[in-house]
């Protein structure tokens, strides 16, 4: 396994926020997969040319999104995501659905409210 990152210091988006989306669609992608052993923060922050803050605070992001998990001196592994994904998901739904009761819309327009979510960030319809 090989992981591939490519940072565009031109770009907009931080440094941490590309690492963590790259190595988070290849975790997903299944090209990382499950049980693969991720470079140290060091090893990887001297490969690409970051500081290791930057490194670390990617790795923390991904490991709170359940794409990653550190065992300790082991190192750091891709976790089995889709589970994780899939629990923080139904999470994030059970407490729209109850703020969307507690402002006493419809299901119909709690759903309505979603669905314009879903197109505006995924750009379909």
């Amino acid at each position: 396994m090989t992981l591939k990152i490519a940072i565009d210091a031109d770009s907009a988006t931080a440094p941490y926020e590309q690492l963590r989306s790259q190595i988070s669609a290849q975790a997903r992608s299944g090209r990382l997969p499950v049980g693969s052993k991720l470079p140290t923060v060091r090893g990887l922050a001297q490969e690409l040319g970051l500081a290791a803050n930057t490194i670390a605070k990617a790795y923390r992001a991904l490991e709170a999104d359940g794409v990653i998990e550190t065992r300790g001196r082991n190192g750091t592994f891709v976790a089995a995501a889709g589970d994780a994904a899939a629990r923080q998901a139904a999470k994030a739904a059970a407490a729209y659905a109850t703020e969307a009761q507690r402002l006493g819309l419809s299901q119909a327009d709690a759903r309505s409210a979603v669905e314009d979510a879903l197109r505006a960030r995924y750009g379909v319809g």
